[in-house]
Parts: structure tokens; C-alpha cells; sequence
């Protein structure tokens, strides 16, 4: 006599393995949600001369380019804004939101990055205006799940003078604050945001000159999408 299973009772048997294995696997194979969404602002003061603004916008553009930087990216799902800033009214969403789901996106993000024209020049250098232009920009993607802002500059606030406002504001709002402070001489612009600008956990990162942003950009980009331990 034949102990052969019908058909059908042997697929409903096969589909229960299927989604028994499926709910033993949980998040790990359930699609990665957005873990950081990342703000990129750019200094474009009157102390930013156009050799300078393009030695930042290029050395951006290959740091997107760099191969830890796009596993980083595309690991965390992040999505990414690139905002220019200089006086108390002169603040620009250059690039509005990315997701960074693939090699190809980050490509294009370079590469969109690589053409992006200067929006201001000659202006002052309002900080305060500067975090809370960019911490508006958050609004739009409330999936993430960290908030990121990589505010650089060469100069302290001299117009505005509401940095410790704005910080503590956007603190309040969940937003992790890090710096590059780009140097000519001294230290003066990295004690300025250490002291004023960074959020509590936050860092600075210091480049010798715009010659040394690339460097420094990068370094900045990939401490800030480290995972977070403990």
C-alpha cells in the first residue's frame, strides 16, 4: 500500500518549513531600515576664496568616492543632505535628502556633489544660523535612526552670535553635532568648536589648511557612521 503524502498536504508541509526558518531568521533577514540620516555643511564665508571652495566641494566629492565610505553608507541604508552656509540669511539645501542604498547612489551623490555650484560668497560666518538651518532639514526623514550633523568652517562666528542657542536647541532635538575645524595657523577655529559647536559625544576633527579637508572629511565621515557599541 502506498504511505505517499498527497500533494497538497506535502506543500502546505514544505511552505510551513519555509516560514518556520523565516521567523527563526527575525530582523536579520527583514529589509535594513535607515540608521543615520547625515548633514553635510559647508562654510562658503567671504573667508572662503573660490580656490578653497573648490578644494572643499572636490575633496567631498572623492571622500563619497572612497570605498570604506560607501560600504558605510550602503551598510546603514544612510541617507545624506549637503547644505552651504555663510551669513545669518544665507543658508542653502544644496543636495535635499539621498538615500544611500547602493554603489550606484553613492555614485551619483559624488558626482552630484562634484557639480554643485558655490550658493553664497563674500558673506559673514553665522554658525548658530548655520545648525539651525541644517536642523530643520532632519524634519524630513523621521525613519532614521540617528541625527547627524557635520558642520565645517574655517573661521568663528562673527554675525548672528546664537551658536550656544542653536546647539542646545538642536541638541534637545536628538541631533549629534561633530566638527572639522580647517586651520591656517594655530588652534583657534578647533577650540571654538569644541567649545561651542559640538554636542555632548560629539568630536572635531582639524585640517591644516583646505588643502588637508579631503583628508579630514573623510576621517570625519567615517568616525561619525561607526555603529555605536554597548
Amino acid at each position: 500500500m502506498s504511505t505517499a503524502r498527497p500533494r497538497g498536504a506535502a506543500w502546505r508541509g514544505w511552505c510551513g518549513v519555509v516560514l518556520c526558518c523565516a521567523a527563526l531568521l527575525g530582523p536579520a533577514s527583514a529589509a535594513r531600515g535607515c540608521e543615520a540620516a547625515l548633514v553635510l555643511a559647508m562654510d562658503v564665508s567671504g573667508s572662503v576664496d573660490e580656490g578653497e571652495w573648490r578644494l572643499q566641494r572636490d575633496g567631498l566629492a572623492a571622500a563619497l568616492r572612497d570605498p570604506a565610505i560607501i560600504d558605510a553608507l550602503t551598510r546603514g541604508q544612510v541617507a545624506v543632505a549637503v547644505v552651504q552656509w555663510s551669513g545669518p540669511a544665507e543658508q542653502a539645501l544644496s543636495i535635499g535628502w539621498r538615500r544611500v542604498l547602493s554603489a550606484g547612489h553613492a555614485a551619483d551623490l559624488a558626482a552630484a556633489t562634484e557639480a554643485m555650484p558655490r550658493a553664497f560668497a563674500g558673506g559673514e560666518t553665522a554658525v548658530g544660523a548655520a545648525i539651525a538651518f541644517a536642523g530643520r532639514q532632519f524634519a524630513a526623514v523621521p525613519d532614521c535612526g540617528r541625527r547627524i550633523l557635520d558642520l565645517s568652517g574655517d573661521g568663528t562666528e562673527n554675525a548672528g552670535h546664537d551658536v550656544g542657542l542653536r546647539r542646545q536647541e538642536a541638541v534637545r532635538d536628538g541631533i549629534e553635532i561633530n566638527g572639522l575645524a580647517i586651520e591656517s595657523h594655530g588652534i583657534a577655529i578647533t577650540g571654538f568648536y569644541r567649545r561651542w559647536v559640538i554636542g555632548p559625544g560629539g568630536f572635531v576633527i582639524t585640517a591644516t589648511g583646505h588643502l588637508d579637508y579631503a583628508r579630514a572629511i573623510r576621517a570625519k565621515i567615517l568616525r561619525e557612521l561607526a555603529r555605536p557599541t554597548g
